[in-house]
């Protein structure tokens, strides 16, 4: 295993037991390495780099709510990129204008157990919501965790796109600075 391999995994594992300042110190070391994947992948073909900061955050929620998945006696990183991966597929889906083949370099790396949706994880995604504005939690909900289009959820919450796109944009980045305050605490 590399340094930053035995690092990275160091820092998961101290964070699955509820070391909090592990867990922020994790997610502190995979924001620049995230971003950088996403901004050479969007870049790649044409995207904006701004759109990869919305999956630096998207990708760092799933980190904080599935860290219960990871499973300790496998390497991490490839768990980091399977996610990675996913937020990326996940993004240029419902960007539907993206035409944009996302290589599966090895899908022995990539295959998820089972999860069966963890309470705990749950349960924190409700407490973060929570302490999000009503607008921008049903925002995040809608397009986010329920699959609906800012099309779609503009025209149900009574709002602009571009203000749906703003809040969900604005509230990921909450979220990720209420993880991160979190574990500083």
């Amino acid at each position: 295993m590399t340094t930053n391999e035995n690092e990275l995994k160091t820092l998961m594992l101290a964070s699955q037991r509820g070391e909090a300042e592990s867990h922020g110190v994790l997610l502190a070391r995979l924001a620049p390495r995230l971003r950088g994947y996403y901004k050479r992948r969007l870049m790649g073909f044409g995207r904006s780099v701004e759109e990869a900061e919305d999956l630096v955050q998207e990708a760092l929620l799933a980190i904080h709510l599935k860290r219960h998945t990871y499973d300790p006696e496998a390497l991490f990183t490839p768990w980091l990129h399977a996610i990675a991966r996913y937020k990326l597929i996940d993004y240029l889906r419902t960007n539907r204008e993206a035409r944009m083949n996302v290589p599966i370099d090895d899908h022995q790396e990539l295959m998820a157990a089972d999860d069966h949706a963890s309470t705990e994880s749950t349960h924190d995604m409700a407490k973060l919501l929570g302490r999000l504005p009503r607008k921008t939690r049903r925002a995040i909900e809608a397009v986010k965790l329920d699959g609906k289009s800012v099309a779609e959820t503009a025209v149900r919450y009574g709002m602009s796109e571009s203000n749906v796109k703003i809040s969900v944009h604005r509230g990921l980045k909450a979220l990720a600075s209420l993880i991160r305050t979190d574990g500083d605490a």
